[in-house]
């Protein structure tokens, strides 16, 4: 019941005898292509040359010309262009990475852009906001954010201009005397309509009827022509700024950043003291100690960590998008999996938003419309005024039973008053919970009132006795019980005074001055989806409790949860219990309460408050201007994509496409996805680099020769930088991942816990690796063999690790047949590169390696096993102490 006009000391406007046309499609597609779409300027992708800037001004960029640099000085220049050639492979997969990310956002940013309602070919059609064109007649309601300026000429408005004025104070909207003028004047987009005969009350009536893009529609309704789209709009010429909005970085992203710089300048420490370690203490020439400071410092920085959050967080919403949940903000992804409570409301979400009138009751006699053939005369009354006090043209779905049911059974009467328009409108409010039209009578001075809400709020308003009222509330709660929405319907007749024409408004200010008389009760049917139970049922295993938030009556609230198996505990608190509580009342209240009813915008607000306040991560639906607090207050706010507002989808970060509850919990499924396969690059990352930092580090420190220079280190790159973006972004969901309690909110990928089980990996694999180098030196065996031994080692050992982090609950090797389809891609593709740097000449001897003959290969592969048994007994490790 949100279609509101507002007071006026005029009547609005007759409608138009005939429906308006609008464009024809043609002449729309052919503005669009002269005019370009309605899109304000904005910040545009990231330019090829813009990336290719940022790489080249990257740490690991900047090492790599240093080591070539050094190359180049000590006359390899083998090596050298090995590594310069190797800049282009990074943009080359920068490139790739920033592209896949960008198409990611670009389809989420096409999906998530504004939709206006539009007449066209006389058919009202949703289109995108883009689509809109000069012209356009576009139908507003509350709650929708106007996607061009445009000129009112039908209906009435309140707009928040505050994006524009800054003013907090909505803007009453009214059609001009001659928005006929205004309409033709359509073509001079920047131009306002000029003042006829230089009369002030015409210009006030036409900026009156002026509508803004991006503002805001707070109530009622109406119809108004496009005058202006794009950078002709008032929003547009004001400049890019309000359209170039920068998402804060998440708290993972923030984590990880301040770990990178620490790692960073523990890699600038470290490498300064290798260099001076190996020059001062080794007896190295300067240019090889450098080399091998160069090596230590790209082996220690971690760069795949903003690579890995960027693109999981941003693929991760890509692939929520599939299961019809839109997300806003790419940073909620990351909050999906923790999510411990889910308030929900029932209307379109657990039901399907499907209204239609399932009785009457009016005293002792009841009508149900299935299988009757006509409504008895004793109820045409109760109808007729239960239409009086509904729109029109109303967009709520139960005012648009409430209309369809009056036009099916009242038919052919005098019940029916289309084009029937009120001289003035009391809206639903906070305090009244009932709404009420007054309409001009036959009998002069004479109105006539229609009133509907709240079975209790309309028999407050016919001060009814105790009696009546108990009566009335005995068959409100029989029908209740059945899950059924119940309104209460009353008349009233009013006599004006007499009064001066120049008085304002001669309206009573409340709907308590009016005396009612009390016609009976609507019920409506909205049956719930079939796919909530299970969706439900999914929850409570996965430890997510859902706790039904509605506005409507105790006992249907209760009804619907029964029906759908929301919660076995009968007990309800309404919106009055809830403000005769204190917090700490209310924090224990809601630790034996699933059902809330009965409640306002402000009490979700407060119960989403209170529930974050004690610990919880809350999920929260919305559909209505109303609900934007709350929405916000979340965790993550979810909004309805087919019956909620553009307000309320601006505060949310996730939107529901169709408003399922099923999709609320496929969300949170991909959500526990994106977050564990997180955790595995994570993991992976710090564990492969440990090894790779212990044979630079380690040949320095034991006074060996130096083992891996950065030719070495930019050929591991290749394979740790696509495992990071590719591969463990495409693991399948763990078993059981809906079987788990949410994690905790403080459980880091980046905390001491997980990163000291990588330290534990990448430590047993290193020693395993510095081990055998000594070995196999006091074997006799040469720089050159040993060396090629422990490198191929180490690359296999890559794919070892990622078998090892792919899943934690089973030994390394048993997870091999879990489905990820660049897991065998990359198995082959270090093959190859294995097969290359041994089988080419010129590369083997770029990288001082040699042919490892059968001997070689055993040893490799008995050093494979040891790190293999070495990770399986971290991992049991790791169980015993409920990693």
């Amino acid at each position: 019941m949100r279609k509101i006009a507002m007071p006026t000391d005029q009547a609005p406007p007759p409608r138009e005898a005939s429906p308006p046309q609008g464009l024809s499609a043609t002449e729309a597609a052919r503005r669009l292509s002269a005019e370009g779409p309605n899109l304000l300027p904005g910040s545009a992708p990231k330019s090829t040359l813009a990336i290719v800037r940022d790489v080249l001004t990257e740490p690991m960029f900047l090492m790599l010309l240093a080591a070539g640099g050094i190359y180049l000085a000590l006359g390899d220049r083998a090596e050298a262009l090995f590594l310069l050639g190797f800049v282009f492979v990074v943009i080359g997969i920068t490139l790739a990475q920033e592209r896949k990310t960008q198409r990611a956002l670009e389809s989420l940013r096409d999906l998530s852009a504004p939709r206006a309602l539009v007449i066209r070919d006389g058919q009202e059609q949703r289109i995108a906001g883009r689509d809109v064109v000069r012209g356009d007649l576009l139908v507003l309601h509350e709650g929708d954010r106007i996607a061009a300026d445009a000129m009112l000429i039908d209906g009435q408005l309140e707009v928040d201009e505050s994006l524009l004025t800054g003013e907090a104070v909505p803007v009453v909207k009214r059609p001009s005397a001659q928005h006929g003028q205004a309409s033709a004047s359509a073509g001079a987009p920047q131009a306002r309509p000029a003042p006829s005969g230089g009369s002030a009350a015409h210009e006030a009536a036409s900026v009156g009827a002026l509508l803004f893009a991006s503002t805001v529609v707070t109530r009622g309704v109406g119809v108004a022509e496009v005058c202006a789209t794009a950078a002709h709009t008032a929003v547009g010429r004001i400049g890019a700024d309000l359209a170039a909005t920068v998402e804060p970085p998440s708290a993972l992203q923030e984590g990880s950043r301040r770990l990178v710089r620490t790692l960073g300048i523990g890699a600038v420490l470290l490498a300064t003291a290798q260099v001076l370690l190996g020059w001062w203490w080794n007896g190295r020439p300067l240019l090889d100690s450098l080399l091998s400071g160069i090596a230590l410092a790209m082996a220690i920085l971690p760069e795949e960590i903003p690579v890995i959050l960027t693109v999981f967080l941003a693929l991760g919403a890509w692939r929520i998008a599939h299961q019809k949940v839109l997300t806003r903000r790419v940073t909620a992804v990351e909050a999906l999996g923790a999510i411990t409570v889910l308030a929900v409301d029932k209307t379109g979400t657990l039901t399907f938003n499907c209204m239609a009138v399932a009785k009457l009751v009016s005293g002792d006699q009841h009508f149900r419309p299935e299988g009757a053939s006509e409504l008895p005369e004793h109820f045409h009354l109760l109808a007729e005024f239960a239409m009086l006090a509904t729109p029109g043209d109303p967009f709520d779905p139960m005012e648009k039973a409430i209309q369809q049911f009056g036009h099916q059974w009242l038919q052919g009467t005098e019940h029916v008053h289309d084009g029937r328009e009120p001289e003035f409108e009391y809206a639903l409010s906070g305090e009244i919970l009932a709404m009420t039209r007054v309409f001009a009578s036959d009998e002069p001075r004479i109105h006539l009132l229609a009133t509907k809400g709240a079975p209790e709020a309309v028999a407050d308003l016919c001060h009814l006795d105790a009696m009546r009222r108990d009566a009335i509330h005995r068959q409100v709660e029989a029908m209740a019980e059945r899950g059924l929405r119940v309104l209460g319907v009353a008349r009233g007749r009013w006599k004006s005074a007499a009064l001066a024409p120049v008085q304002a408004s001669p309206w009573p200010k409340s709907q308590h001055d009016f005396d009612f008389d009390f016609l009976g009760l609507v019920a409506l049917a909205d049956p719930p989806r079939p796919e909530v139970p299970a969706a439900l049922a999914e929850c409570r295993r996965a430890g997510v409790r859902v706790i039904m938030m509605t506005g409507d009556h105790p006992a249907t609230a209760r009804a619907i949860a029964q029906q759908v198996g929301l919660s076995d505990r009968p007990d309800v608190i309404t919106g009055a219990e809830l403000e005769a509580l204190d917090d700490a009342a209310l924090h224990e209240r809601l630790r034996h309460v699933d059902l809330c009813a009965r409640l306002k915008p402000e009490h979700k607000l407060r119960l989403v408050q209170r529930l974050r306040a004690s610990g919880e991560v809350v999920a929260m639906t919305g559909d209505g201007v109303n609900d934007a607090p709350a929405l916000k207050a979340a965790d993550v706010g979810i909004a309805m994509g087919e019956r909620g507002t553009d307000v309320a989808r601006e505060a949310a970060a996730l939107v529901l496409l169709d408003d399922s509850f099923a999709r609320i919990v496929a969300a949170i499924r991909q959500g526990r996805r994106i977050d564990s396969n997180i955790r595995k690059a994570v993991r992976f990352t710090f564990a492969v680099h440990i090894p790779i930092i212990a044979l630079v580090l380690g040949p320095t420190l034991l006074q060996w020769p130096a083992f891996l220079l950065p030719v070495h280190i930019v050929l591991l790159q290749l394979l740790i930088d696509p495992t990071c973006a590719v591969v463990l972004e495409a693991e399948p969901e763990d078993s059981g991942s809906m079987e788990k309690p949410p994690r905790p909110v403080s459980d880091s990928p980046f905390a001491i816990g997980p990163l000291a089980y990588s330290v534990l990996q990448g430590l047993g694999v290193a020693a395993v690796l510095l081990a055998s180098q000594a070995w196999l030196v006091g074997q006799g065996w040469s720089n050159t063999q040993s060396r090629t031994v422990v490198f191929c080692t180490l690359v296999l050992s890559v794919m070892l690790l990622i078998l090892a982090n792919r899943d934690l609950s089973r030994p390394a090797l048993l997870g091999v047949n879990v489905p990820n389809p660049w897991l065998w891609r990359m198995a082959a593709a270090m093959g190859l590169l294995l097969a290359a740097v041994l089988g080419v000449d010129w590369l083997r001897n770029l990288m001082g390696l040699a042919l490892p003959g059968a001997a070689g290969l055993w040893v490799a592969a008995g050093l494979l096993a040891l790190c293999m048994v070495w990770l399986e007994l971290v991992r049991r490790l790791g169980q015993a102490l409920g990693r």
